[in-house]
């Protein structure tokens, strides 16, 4: 197929680099949107030339669609994405998969049934500097990980909280800062070092935001089969968006990604470095902190359907960090190590 009839769910602010990236692919051809806000909706497919709907069924029964995005608050993700695959829809939502692990499994086999393609959105993977990583990784050069760490220090203010009917809550957000924030540097530092998870043993809290139900502060060791420990430290009071960081120690050298910038320092001397290219802007209407990645995801997605192929980030690699962050909030929760 050389065009995909495409619909999107949810006009919020994570829908602009979507839409973008649908109006401008050659793979795409963008033909409705749906919101529950008419308005939002309205202004989206005046903006991109589309149709509009206040409810995403109704878009399902009446587009002969190919694919969906599904850009709404996470606890919607399992339930757009089942409907869209019992129609035989293609799906590729934001992140998380959903709220719970059980959620994301009924996911994978909602659409592994009705054999249609689940991509899930994890942007930063394709980062210049996550590319280099882990080609470094995969080349063998840096011989062995040995530990790995990650911080993301942000800041959600009460009105980030109070302006939302979901964000803080366990049954429709599935968490705070570690769901939410912290979620793309869980997935990259888990990707890098790539094997199965022995257990997580984490602690997590409430420190600064009284009116919301979930953790805004969260650390802990993810302990890995192969003997790699990493750790992690993540909350939302600082007082701005502290670049993410993350650092590998491996047998021959070092690694360091600050934001979307790599640097690989190899124990002869030798010095690796990737970043944004300059010639890569980011939407105007996008947040700094997303990167430029989702358009080379969704290009990637909609290449890999028209191939017959598996999605670089499909349902089953995505579960693979959605098991990890469950497993941090029930560690957390529990006070105990929880082992997948």
């Amino acid at each position: 197929m050389d065009q995909f009839k495409v619909g999107l769910v949810g006009c919020g602010s994570i829908s602009t680099v979507h839409l973008e990236a649908l109006k401008n692919s050659p793979n795409t051809d963008l033909i409705a949107v749906c919101d529950i806000r008419e308005e939002r909706a309205k202004v989206a497919a005046e903006k991109y030339e589309c149709k509009y709907y206040t409810d995403y069924q109704r878009m399902l029964e009446e587009e002969n669609l190919d694919a969906v995005h599904i850009c709404t608050p996470h606890y919607l993700h399992p339930v757009i994405a089942i409907e869209a695959a019992k129609k035989g829809v293609n799906v590729l939502t934001e992140k998380p998969m959903s709220v719970t692990l059980q959620q994301a499994d009924d996911m994978i086999e909602a659409c592994k049934n009705n054999q249609v393609a689940l991509g899930v959105i994890f942007q930063n993977r394709y980062n210049a500097g996550s590319q280099l990583i882990k080609k470094t990784l995969e080349s063998g050069e840096l011989g062995k990980i040995l530990s790995g760490r990650l911080s993301v220090y942000w800041y959600r203010g009460d009105e980030y909280y109070s302006s939302s009917d979901w964000k803080g809550t366990w049954d429709k957000e599935g968490g705070g800062v570690i769901i939410n924030q912290a979620i793309h540097a869980m997935d990259q530092l888990r990707w890098f070092v790539d094997a199965p998870i022995e257990y997580v043993d984490a602690n997590i809290s409430n420190r600064f935001h009284p009116n919301i139900e979930v953790e805004d502060c969260a650390e802990g060791v993810i302990k890995y089969k192969n003997g790699v420990v990493t750790f992690f430290h993540a909350l939302n009071y600082n007082s701005y968006d502290a670049p993410i960081e993350l650092g590998i120690h491996c047998e021959n050298g070092l690694i360091k990604l600050i934001s979307d910038k790599a640097v690989i320092k190899f124990n002869d001397g030798r010095e690796l470095v990737a970043e944004r290219d300059p010639e890569d802007k980011l939407n105007k209407n996008a947040k700094s902190y997303w990167g430029v990645g989702h358009k080379m995801q969704i290009n990637d997605y909609y290449k890999s359907l028209s191939k017959g192929e598996t999605p670089f980030i499909d349902g089953e690699e995505a579960r693979k960090t959605q098991a990890l962050v469950t497993a941090i909030f029930e560690s957390g929760k529990n006070k105990n190590k929880v082992t997948l």
